[in-house]
């Protein structure tokens, strides 16, 4: 049985009409003995994108699923839209939408049909069902397919479809869970090009995506989170300028050197910052720096080393790179001290 004696109730969260769409207190969630959300606070403007960043495993789903009314906390409290998530989940489904990481429409049934069911579940009277089915198919570029079992839709249609029909009862806020996972890039900016118009039609949106390039392309704001915890949030900008204004990238002869050659630049500490950062994809150290004068020392401290290098390089952060060295490995790369019943994204 789900614990909620140590949740407070929706007075103790100022929303008021400060334009706040999504506000989250100290969220706790846990599965046995793994805490899947530990502390969690968020906060989303109306008519904006919030970009939850974060590896397999880091929470984001279960954030995504309490926040949607789908999944109880343990501790903390949310309200979305001004609704409670405990206490008035009826009415805050009402002023949602929810896409998750893969299409759920009846496959069995004709992309139209399944506009048209999800609007008379809403209580739309059948004149206006038929009207939204027919301008959301338009909207997505469905109407030739409108008739076709969904079940005959590519993977792009189908994500299409799965977007429309999130928007059937025209949400007030949105939460896509890794809409564009194992899309094409076309279709990927297919869908980007919908989020958009979704957000200039007033939608506020909340994203969790494991893509990079996702996240400068479409949210105004960022949260990382990792093992539950939030451990940045920021515009894109504000992330890079936590980790250094550039990047310097040290690639030892030997790969084998590369973790030596992180430690001893850590153990230097000349650059006053973040610890650096090893890619071991690539056989490099990423170290960030904000000046010349520590540019200078960096590579003054590295070459009194006697390690070998194969290159030095220095470069903007990418938004990558600014994760990695947040948390020390890839928005993509499962983690491996996460137990596995506790990556619910790849389960969901």
């Amino acid at each position: 049985m789900t614990r909620t004696d140590d949740i407070s109730t929706i007075d103790d969260i100022d929303v008021g009409n400060t334009g706040t769409a999504v506000a989250v207190r100290g969220l706790v969630k846990r599965y046995g003995s793994t805490t899947a959300l530990d502390g969690v606070d968020l906060d989303v403007r109306e008519g904006t994108v919030m970009g939850v960043l974060g590896p397999n495993g880091a929470g984001k789903t279960t954030l995504v699923r309490i926040l949607s009314t789908l999944l109880a906390p343990d501790g903390g409290r949310a309200t979305v839209a001004g609704y409670d998530v405990l206490r008035q989940p009826r009415q805050l489904r009402r002023v949602i939408g929810l896409t998750g990481q893969y299409a759920s429409v009846d496959e069995k049934l004709p992309g139209w049909e399944n506009l048209y069911l999800i609007g008379r579940l809403l209580d739309l009277p059948r004149g206006q069902a038929r009207a939204r089915a027919d301008e959301l198919l338009e909207r997505f570029s469905l109407t030739d397919a409108a008739r076709r079992p969904a079940a005959t839709y590519s993977g792009g249609m189908r994500r299409r479809l799965d977007l429309a029909a999130s928007m059937i009862g025209r949400p007030r806020v949105l939460f896509l869970d890794e809409p564009t996972t194992g899309l094409d890039p076309r279709t990927r900016n297919e869908v980007w090009g919908e989020v958009r118009h979704m957000v200039g039609d007033g939608v506020t949106v909340l994203l969790t995506t494991q893509y990079m390039e996702e996240a400068e392309q479409l949210a105004s704001g960022l949260t990382v989170v990792d093992r539950g915890r939030v451990i940045a949030r920021g515009g894109v900008d504000e992330l890079k300028a936590r980790v250094g204004g550039r990047t310097l990238r040290v690639r030892p002869a030997d790969p084998g050197q590369t973790r030596p050659l992180a430690a001893a630049i850590d153990r230097l500490g000349v650059t006053g910052l973040a610890t650096t950062a090893v890619d071991a994809e690539r056989g490099a150290v990423l170290v960030p720096v904000l000046s010349d004068e520590q540019l200078t020392a960096v590579v003054g401290a590295v070459t009194a080393q006697g390690i070998t290098l194969a290159s030095i390089t220095t470069e903007l952060p990418s938004l990558d790179e600014v994760f990695l060295a947040l948390t020390g490995h890839r928005a993509g790369a499962p983690d491996d001290a996460v137990p596995a019943d506790d990556r619910e994204e790849t389960a969901a």
